[in-house]
């Protein structure tokens, strides 16, 4: 066997795949056809769920270091140009605002992390590199992955390298091969939803200054006002800028970018491309030894930033369960799971990217050329499509109930309690320890974070002064599986009223599975559960 996870495709998906089952000892190769990273302008944000996670693998800073600048505020504007007062303002705290009222706030209502703007060119080198120190972990570039056949025990991949074609053998191939998926074609995986929705032009360009000389304002996100939805992003060195927008040509990106920025400025365009905007998730995401991820499974218009953060949440979902599986202590459901976790919210996450999608498309239909007079007939189509906008476009930039939110429902690894549980809201983040759901974030006694105490097995929270109950019971229960497990006592009375529970068993990703105000009377039972070895 020449190792034990196969991974296709070293996007941001498959290197923090890759990096989580290296940290947990398993033995996992990356191919990736590109010789190298390219500079190509993909996604530009970590959200809040994704940085949290990248806090729990110890490289959240690191990352924050090659992004955008702390100070900078993500704020949106709605403009005709860069130059012209903007029809609409709405302001973003910067990740320094942000971890100020982070630091200030204790209700579980808030991430423990905020975003982080950060260009898919700089992510993926930067855990390209933090991946290749991990032991246990290879990485080849250059290497075209052609074919797969699997049997009862492994995984063959046939692969190009160099020109020459060779066989890896792996017991598991995990395709993070993007949204024309090679590994999912040849699964024969379909796609359903709705696709081609909108075909647009996309470019980068490296301009030295524009960012220090913007009249109206800093920030993340310029959309102009017109019929070919045009939006400017600040990417994160802020000395590069992609523009988006419907046009017939590969040269007239420089017109569109000339007309948006609207004053003299040196430039050079590195890129253009097409794309086209789908909401599609895949009707499976696994076969047999072979599973998908990332963008494989879901495609989604990037309005909420739900498509590389989604593809994240679930690295990590499907990174401990593989390491489970293989290491002996996971039972048949555990891998099972996998799609049963992630696909609900696959489906959840195109949802909420078009009903922000919806939102942005509601404005833009109301702009007519009227928006361009001069005199009292311009001053009311502004207006008019200001108003719109000011409700419209906050569904595309307030979806913290999406990034923290989604629950894990009817899922065969947690226990679930009578009722409907809370409702699920796009934009707002109810904290709940609902089985299913994340682990809220708490400050402890001296600025501790709950979630920095929890370890990277399933854990067992003593919440609150009183619960002192004897854990003997469960760790035996959970040592007869051979599971990692621990017990975390959190004696602080705010963490127990936020939590509501004496005791809450949470999985390696801190999802909670169990919670209750006594010990659990038959632990081996929710041991086997926790594990996927109930029958």
């Amino acid at each position: 066997m020449d190792t034990q996870v196969l991974i296709v495709g070293a996007g941001p998906v498959g290197l923090t795949l890759a990096l989580d089952l290296g940290r947990r000892g398993i033995r996992c190769t990356i191919i990736e056809q590109k010789s190298e990273p390219h500079m190509w302008p993909k996604m530009e944000r970590c959200n809040a769920r994704t940085m949290e996670i990248y806090r729990r693998m110890g490289i959240s800073e690191t990352i924050r270091a090659k992004g955008l600048p702390s100070w900078v505020p993500m704020d949106v504007f709605i403009i005709t140009s860069m130059i012209d007062p903007p029809l609409l303002h709405l302001p973003y705290p910067s990740v320094d605002a942000a971890k100020k009222e982070i630091a200030e706030t204790n209700d579980g209502t808030l991430p423990l992390e905020p975003y982080q703007l950060i260009s898919q060119y700089t992510l993926e080198p930067l855990l390209k590199s933090i991946v290749e120190t991990v032991p246990g972990v290879t990485v080849r570039y250059g290497c075209e992955f052609l074919s797969f056949e699997q049997d009862a025990g492994s995984v063959t991949a046939t692969v190009n390298e160099g020109g020459q074609t060779k066989k890896i053998t792996a017991q598991y191939l995990v395709g993070c091969d993007g949204g024309t998926s090679s590994v999912r074609r040849q699964l024969g995986i379909k796609l359903s939803g709705e696709g081609n929705i909108l075909q647009l032009r996309q470019a980068l360009y490296h301009c030295e200054d524009l960012f220090e000389r913007i009249p109206i304002g800093k920030g993340r996100h310029y959309h102009r006002a017109d019929a070919q939805s045009t939006q400017l992003i600040v990417q994160d060195s802020t000395k590069h800028f992609t523009v988006h927008s419907v046009v017939e040509k590969d040269e007239d990106m420089k017109t569109v970018f000339e007309e948006i920025v609207a004053m003299p400025v040196k430039y050079e365009m590195l890129y253009v491309g097409e794309w086209r905007q789908n909401l599609l998730v895949a009707d499976r995401y696994r076969e047999g030894r072979v599973l998908l991820a990332g963008d494989a499974v879901h495609l989604v218009i990037p309005t909420g930033g739900l498509g590389m953060n989604t593809g994240v949440g679930g690295a990590i979902d499907l990174g401990w369960k593989l390491a489970g599986t293989l290491q002996g202590w996971g039972g048949p459901k555990l891998l099972d799971s996998y799609e049963a976790d992630r696909r609900q919210i696959g489906e959840r996450n195109v949802g909420a990217s078009r009903y922000a999608s919806l939102g942005r498309r509601k404005w833009r239909a109301s702009y007519t050329p009227t928006v361009r007079e001069k005199g009292p007939a311009g001053d009311k189509a502004r207006a008019e499509l200001a108003a719109l906008a000011d409700v419209e476009q906050r569904k595309t930039n307030e979806m913290i109930g999406a990034e923290l939110g989604y629950r894990y429902r009817n899922s065969p690894i947690i226990v679930e309690e009578p009722g409907e549980g809370p409702q699920d809201d796009l934009i707002k983040y109810v904290s709940t320890t609902w089985p299913g759901a994340r682990l809220p974030h708490v400050w402890l006694k001296g600025n501790v974070a709950v979630q920095d105490l929890v370890g990277a097995g399933y854990t067992l929270l003593r919440v609150g002064p009183a619960a002192k109950g004897d854990a003997s019971a469960i760790a035996r229960a959970f040592a007869k599986t051979g599971a990692p497990f621990g017990t975390l006592d959190v004696p602080d009375q705010i963490a127990r009223d936020i939590y509501g529970f004496d005791y809450l068993l949470l999985r390696p990703d801190m999802h909670v599975v169990w919670r209750g105000q006594t010990l659990p009377e038959n632990p081996d039972r929710l041991a086997a559960i926790a594990t996927g070895n109930n029958t």
